[in-house]
């Protein structure tokens, strides 16, 4: 499969130089794609429609190897397909206002404002299991004290 949606291959959701640096392997399974093509359907390419451009993909799926290569939480939905790290670095919209639109348009599972300010997030994280089980959870990652601490918004 080489796409797993119209502006998404299968390439840009699993590239990841800590894993080719490292030799790990990070090609998802049936079961992964699928939830891939999930969450890239239903969330992702509605929000490239609104945004009306491209949309910056920092982390798709990431093998469990990898998430420990990097320290990502043991419950990473990236592991099983269901989430992705998005930034919009090319101005067609901030990334507050993609939350803002995924937040009160979108069927998503959880959101989380990650970093940045009151403004704006470094990134946007935003996961999808299904339009049955989505909990619509929003979160904002922030530093206190050197570790990372969520809080519900």
């Amino acid at each position: 499969m080489e796409k797993i949606s119209e502006h998404i291959t299968l390439r840009e959701a699993t590239k990841s130089n800590t894993a080719l640096r490292l030799n790990i392997n990070n090609i998802p399974n049936d079961y992964q794609t699928g939830n891939m093509v999930a969450i890239a359907i239903n969330l992702f390419e509605p929000l490239r429609k609104w945004v009306g451009g491209a949309i910056r993909i920092n982390s798709f799926y990431r093998s469990e190897k990898l998430n420990q290569a990097i320290g990502g939480s043991s419950r990473s939905q990236h592991c099983q397909g269901r989430a992705m790290d998005i930034d919009d670095n090319f101005g067609h919209k901030t990334n507050a206002e993609m939350f803002e639109y995924i937040r009160k348009n979108l069927n998503y599972d959880q959101m989380i404002w990650e970093f940045g300010n009151d403004a704006n997030p470094d990134w946007v994280h935003v996961s999808y299991v299904s339009k049955d089980q989505n909990r619509g959870r929003c979160l904002r990652a922030e530093r206190i004290d050197g570790k990372t601490q969520y809080r519900e918004i």
